[in-house]
C-alpha cells in the first residue's frame, strides 16, 4: 500500500490540517518560570548575560509572581543569592534567608502559584561550590545534611516543591526523612537526576552568582558522554523518595530524556538551560534565525523527546504566544 494510494502530504495541506493531527503539543500547562531573588530592596536588575531576565528583591518578587500566574504558567522555580557567604553556606537554611522570605512574597502576592526551590548551597557558599569543602573536596554525606536542613526551611516557609541540584549521592534520602519527620510528608521532591557538568551553565553562573572559586564542578556533576549512568542516577532518586526527576540540560541531552520517558513512570522535567536560552536570544538579534520559530522548535524537541514539565526562561514568551 505504497505510492500513489498513500501520500504523506495529503495531512499537510494547510495549517488547519497541520494542526488537526498535531502530535506533540506545548502547552502553557508544562511550563515552569525560573526567578532569581537577591538581598535588598527595590530590586529589579536585569541579568546581562541573560537577555529578558532580571534579579528581584523579596519585596519586588511578588508582582513578578502575580505576572506569571497571570499568564496561567503553573510554577515557578527560585534561586537565591544572599549578601552573607560563608565556608558551608549557612544562609542556605536561615529562617529569614532571601529565599525564605521570597518564597513567603510569592504565596503571599499569588497563591495559586507553584512555588519550587532550587536546594544547593553553590550561590551561598564562599568557595562557590555545591557542598563542605574538605581536603580540597566536597564531602557527600556532612553536605547531604546541610541540603536537607535547607530544604526543611523551604518548606516551612511554604515551598510546594524542593528541587536538589548538587548531585550528592543520597541527598534525597536525606530530603525525604527530613520532610517526613516534621510534618512535609505532602511538600514533593524533584531531584535533578541527571544534571550533567555541562558548558550551557555559562551564563546562569553570572545570573545567580555562583561561578566555583577554584577547579570545578566535574567530580559531582555527570560526564556528558554516558547515558547509561543518567539511568542509575533516575533510579536511585526515585527510589529514594524523589516524585519528579528531571534531567538538565535539555537541548544536548534529549535523548537522556527520551530513555528516561520509556523506562520510568513518573514525571519528567527537563532544563532548557540558560546557554540554549542565550543562543536562540543571540542568534534571533543578529538576525541569523527567527528567534520565536527557533523557541518553538526547540520547545516543542525537548516535549517530544518525552518531557511532561520544561523548565525554561522562555516560559512568559511562550504563554503569551500560545
Amino acid at each position: 500500500m505504497g505510492f500513489p494510494k498513500n501520500r504523506m502530504r495529503r495531512l499537510r495541506s494547510s495549517p488547519a490540517m497541520r494542526r488537526l493531527v498535531r502530535q506533540t503539543r506545548v502547552s502553557v500547562n508544562d511550563l515552569v518560570y525560573p526567578l532569581f531573588v537577591r538581598e535588598g530592596e527595590g530590586i529589579e536588575k536585569p541579568i546581562k548575560s541573560m537577555t529578558g531576565c532580571y534579579q528581584f528583591s523579596p519585596d519586588t518578587i511578588g508582582s513578578q509572581a502575580v505576572e506569571v500566574a497571570s499568564l496561567e504558567i503553573p510554577a515557578v522555580l527560585l534561586f537565591g543569592l544572599p549578601d552573607k557567604k560563608d565556608e558551608i553556606g549557612s544562609e542556605a537554611w536561615a529562617e529569614n534567608g532571601v529565599v525564605q522570605r521570597a518564597i513567603r512574597q510569592i504565596k503571599k502576592a499569588a497563591p495559586e502559584l507553584l512555588v519550587i526551590t532550587d536546594v544547593c548551597l553553590c550561590e551561598f557558599t564562599s568557595h562557590g561550590h555545591c557542598g563542605v569543602i574538605e581536603n580540597g573536596k566536597v564531602d557527600n554525606d556532612s553536605t547531604c545534611e546541610l541540603l536537607a536542613k535547607t530544604a526543611l526551611s523551604h518548606a516551612q516557609a511554604g515551598a510546594d516543591i524542593v528541587a536538589p541540584s548538587d548531585m550528592m549521592d543520597g541527598r534525597v534520602k536525606y530530603i525525604r526523612e527530613a520532610l517526613e519527620e516534621n510534618g512535609f510528608e505532602n511538600v514533593a521532591i524533584m531531584s535533578y537526576a541527571a544534571k550533567y557538568a555541562s558548558a550551557f551553565y555559562g551564563p546562569f553562573r553570572d545570573a545567580a552568582e555562583s561561578a566555583p572559586a577554584f577547579g570545578d564542578r566535574r567530580a559531582y556533576q555527570m560526564d556528558p558522554p554516558n547515558a547509561d549512568e543518567a539511568m542509575a542516577e533516575i533510579a536511585l532518586d526515585i527510589e529514594e523518595g524523589a516524585d519528579i526527576v528531571m534531567v538538565k540540560p535539555a537541548l544536548a541531552y534529549l535523548d537522556i530524556i527520551y530513555r528516561a520517558r520509556q523506562r520510568f513512570d513518573c514525571p519528567i522535567a527537563a532544563y532548557n538551560v540558560s546557554g540554549e536560552y542565550m543562543m536562540v536570544n543571540v542568534a534571533g538579534a543578529e538576525g541569523l534565525v527567527d528567534k520565536q520559530a527557533i523557541m518553538m522548535e526547540v520547545l516543542t524537541s525537548i516535549k517530544r523527546a518525552g518531557a511532561d514539565i520544561i523548565i525554561t526562561y522562555f516560559a512568559k514568551e511562550l504563554a503569551k504566544l500560545l
